[in-house]
């Protein structure tokens, strides 16, 4: 009796243990879901009940009553087709741009910076350590009329002396690919670092020269990079409303800015909430459909 007490004892303190070992993992989880669930699904349902409300006729401002018009994301799109072409044509521009600096950057850095490796990573991210709003101003002194970007241009002979960048669409995108150049950056560096150096010079090896190396091995190996760069970087600049606002001109707002306004100035929330879930059911079609053809769906 004793020997089959101890054995039952010992059967219930192992499914004790196993039990408490499945739940751990739900336990761990439980924090980040409940974060997910307060500030990421529960304002999407809130945002997507907003999309298709109207005001009732004499309602004060702000006050809107829900009668599923789903019309007000048609509406919403029509009266602001331009800002929203707009925005995404701006966000691949400055993602173009940025991908064009951080290349060779991340380049240098993984295979050339040898013992500076660690104070170039660091130069790379200082940008963050300021203010996201102080560093765009900034941008206004630099590309100031009077300031060292347009000075130096404008000694070329055939630049007129009207010559300027400031309050213009080429300062928004500047504005946009040097705030989100760090995005574009780190990612390139973590493939480019992951490259086995053996590779290259094996492509040496077989008689491939710089540029075939680099256009056979290193940009195929980098590609994960290059994807996950360039997501990170045209995500936030297509909601992007601060460098056009601070850089740009009234011609130059982008969808952020519409929406931005909407919420705060006009006091229309549906029409802001229409908007903001275009964007991201936008943004969402090109993401999918740009991991998809270049391949890395499975690497990103």
């Amino acid at each position: 009796m004793a020997f089959l007490h101890a054995v039952s004892s010992g059967t219930s303190a192992t499914k004790s243990v196993l039990k408490s070992k499945s739940l751990t993992p739900y336990l761990l989880l439980a924090p980040g879901l409940i974060w997910l669930v307060t500030f990421f699904i529960i304002p999407i349902f809130s945002l997507a009940s907003t999309s298709t409300m109207v005001r009732p006729d004499g309602a004060q401002v702000g006050v809107y009553e829900q009668k599923l018009r789903f019309a007000n994301y048609v509406d919403a799109f029509i009266a602001n087709q331009d800002q929203y072409v707009r925005s995404f044509f701006y966000a691949a521009l400055a993602t173009i741009l940025a991908l064009a600096i951080a290349y060779p950057l991340a380049y240098a850095i993984a295979f050339k910076s040898g013992k500076y490796r660690n104070i170039l990573l660091v130069l790379v991210i200082a940008p963050f350590f300021t203010s996201f709003l102080l560093r765009t101003i900034a941008w206004t002194q630099i590309l100031a009329d009077s300031g060292p970007v347009v000075s130096t241009i404008q000694v070329l002979p055939f630049v007129d002396e009207l010559f300027r960048i400031n309050n213009t669409s080429t300062a928004v995108v500047i504005g946009l690919a040097y705030n989100f150049l760090p995005f574009m950056t780190l990612p390139l560096y973590a493939s480019l670092e992951r490259i086995d150096p053996r590779t290259l010079e094996a492509a040496g090896d077989l008689y491939a020269n710089g540029l075939t190396t680099f256009r056979k091995v290193t940009l195929p190996l980098s590609m994960p990079g290059v994807v996950a760069g360039t997501l990170l970087t045209f995500i936030p600049a297509a909601g992007d409303y601060v460098n056009a606002a601070i850089l740009g001109n009234p011609n130059t707002k982008m969808i952020g800015n519409v929406i931005e306004s909407r919420f705060f100035a006009v006091v229309d929330y549906p029409t802001a909430a229409a908007l903001s879930f275009t964007l991201m059911a936008t943004i969402l079609i090109l993401v999918t459909l740009y991991i998809r053809k270049s391949g890395t769906d499975e690497l990103v």
